[in-house]
């Protein structure tokens, strides 16, 4: 392709509200431009990245058997209303009304109208499995799109669905997706790692995420330094500590601890480490008419922190909120910043983190303003906790829950997921089949996604540099860039580089001649900018010695290739 024929629309600096490295880069690049508030339109050297990424998807999903559909994205609101996320799914699902005054959604995801498909298709074992997967455009009402394509409302995702006669099938069919998957971002050159995931609104009793490495990552993802656990750290267990709780020694004291609120200010002023200090947190879980209240009393200890995803699943809690303030006041009889498990009434259920159930000696709120207690022990000045649970995130150095090796954090970018749903969509929609002794039975689901247009971000918020993007060679725009140095000024110049880049195409090398009159210098940042992975640098003092300049994007020097094996070395670098 000529730079003269092309779309080229870089920028010298990127919009001042771009928040992270891949927003800047791309819309420095010239690969997406803002229409709306998370709404993109892709340009031309954009799109060629997304449908490389599409294209190894795809390849990868019909190689493991998988069908390829379309759904529409428009879908009707009974749809939504027979599987109940009519209700529940929030704001983010954007509704709107026909000029007949129908319900409609935009789609987010699609397990209502494939599920109503298979219903309609199939009716014997005899047709299951069946894997059915699209690629297509979703949209999801963020409330506060951010980080340009990261967190926008409209997406490009392939998001599959299989049908089996049994769990025992099901479980066969997403170790396949497991493996499809793992192949899939292998080829597109990422650094990348599986975990064990949440399931969330899509429900259902098991799944795996799929992580880009990156240090902007907004996931936390603990993994095994010895092992091949990993799991995103919103569902990775915090064993129990091993050791045994030491007997009471000193008795207990009220100490006045003036504006003290936090655990850290209380730590600093007693002189003490945060692992010595026991923080309550109010949650408070409402009837859905408001008649009914309990309020919560989480216990962890100084130093970890409450993960939200596992007190959600703490019997009686969900749904939850924070306590307000006339909450606290209310069941607890003094102000948030105080409060703590020792003197409480019987309105108020205690939930202790294991790690806390373990502590003696600790220092708490005393439900007094402006006062803490220490050397607070268990069954001595309160009783045992009522109910003990793993409700805190884990930190680096937890023990890892498959009892090999310790745990250790990193940052990561969720580009794919893969549910086990089971029948929840099945069974909402008598969506079943006759088995081999004539029994009418529910399908068993699974529901496979990817981010394809999120994933264009995670690569490059894994791989720029301070000149800009570094594409993995399989997905970036362009393989090659051709830059003559004069080219409009020496035949000799022109000529060569004409005729390499005829080799180039010929040989099947999707190659960028930079055509265009403009100075070296830019033409070099340009082709930096859009992380074209080869350069190829022509001029007239090489080509008297039979030499033509070659650089990888990420190489820190050149090297001078021979005319007539530039196209073996090239063809081997790609390879």
């Amino acid at each position: 392709m000529r730079t003269s024929r092309f779309f080229i629309s870089t920028l010298k600096e990127a919009p001042a509200d771009a928040e992270i490295v891949s927003h800047r880069l791309m819309l420095r690049a010239g690969l997406i431009k803002r229409l709306a508030g998370g709404i993109y339109t892709w340009m031309p050297l954009g799109l060629r990245v997304v449908r490389k990424v599409e294209a190894i998807v795809r390849a990868e999903m019909n190689r493991a058997g998988a069908i390829e559909i379309s759904m529409p994205l428009v879908q009707p609101a009974e749809l939504w209303e027979e599987s109940g996320r009519w209700k529940t799914y929030g704001p983010e699902l954007l509704r709107f009304r026909d000029r007949h005054d129908r319900n409609f959604v935009i789609q987010p995801t699609s397990e209502e109208v494939v599920t109503d498909l298979a219903r309609s298709e199939l009716r014997s074992y005899r047709q299951l499995p069946l894997h059915l997967y699209q690629i297509q455009t979703k949209f999801r009402d963020e409330r506060r799109p951010r980080f340009g394509i990261m967190r926008g409302r409209e997406f490009l995702m392939k998001d599959g669905y299989s049908f089996h006669a049994d769990h025992a099938d099901l479980e066969r069919e997403y170790q396949n997706m497991y493996e499809t998957y793992t192949r899939i971002f292998t080829r597109l050159g990422l650094r990348f790692r599986a975990v064990a995931a949440d399931t969330g609104s899509i429900g259902g009793t098991g799944s795996h995420e799929f992580h880009v490495l990156a240090d902007s990552g907004e996931d936390a993802i603990a993994y095994s330094n010895a092992s091949d656990y990993a799991a995103n750290v919103e569902l990775a267990e915090a064993l129990a500590p091993r050791e045994r709780r030491q007997a009471p020694g000193s008795l207990l004291k009220v100490v006045p601890t003036p504006g003290r609120k936090t655990c850290e200010d209380v730590a600093a002023l007693l002189g003490i480490g945060l692992d010595q200090m026991v923080k309550a947190i109010a949650l408070m879980h409402e009837g859905e008419d408001g008649s009914t209240r309990t309020f919560n009393l989480f216990l962890l200890r100084g130093d970890h922190t409450l993960n939200e995803v596992k007190a959600a699943k703490i019997p009686g809690l969900a749904p939850y909120r924070f306590a307000t303030e006339a909450e606290i006041e209310e069941f607890m009889g003094c102000e948030a910043g105080y409060i703590g498990p020792v003197g409480i009434n019987g309105r108020v259920r205690v939930v202790a983190d294991r790690t806390v159930a373990q502590m003696s000696g600790f220092v708490c709120g005393a439900n007094k303003a402006n006062h803490h207690l220490t050397d607070v022990h268990w069954g001595r000045d309160l009783p045992e906790p009522t109910l003990i649970a793993d409700i805190r995130n884990v930190v680096n150095g937890d023990p890892s829950p498959d009892g090999k090796g310790s745990l250790e954090l990193c940052r990561g970018i969720e580009v794919g997921h893969i549910f086990q749903l089971r029948t929840k969509y099945s069974e909402a929609f008598r969506c079943s089949f006759l088995d081999e002794t004539g029994q009418q039975r529910f399908m068993e689901m699974g529901c496979y996604g990817i981010g394809i247009t999120r994933i264009v971000g995670a690569a490059i918020e894994q791989n720029h540099d301070e000149r800009g993007i570094v594409f993995p060679d399989p997905i970036a725009p362009f393989q090659v860039a051709i830059i003559p140095i004069g080219l409009r000024k020496s035949e000799i110049v022109r000529k060569a580089a004409e005729q390499v880049y005829d080799d180039l195409i010929s040989a099947g090398i999707e190659t960028l001649f930079e055509d265009r009159d403009e100075r070296p210098g830019v033409l070099f940042a340009d082709a930096e900018l859009v992380g074209i992975p080869h350069r190829l640098v022509i001029g007239e003092r090489g080509l008297k010695d039979g030499l033509i300049e070659y650089q990888a994007r990420r190489d820190t020097k050149a090297q001078r290739i021979p005319r007539g094996e530039l196209l073996q070395f090239l063809q081997e670098r790609l390879s």
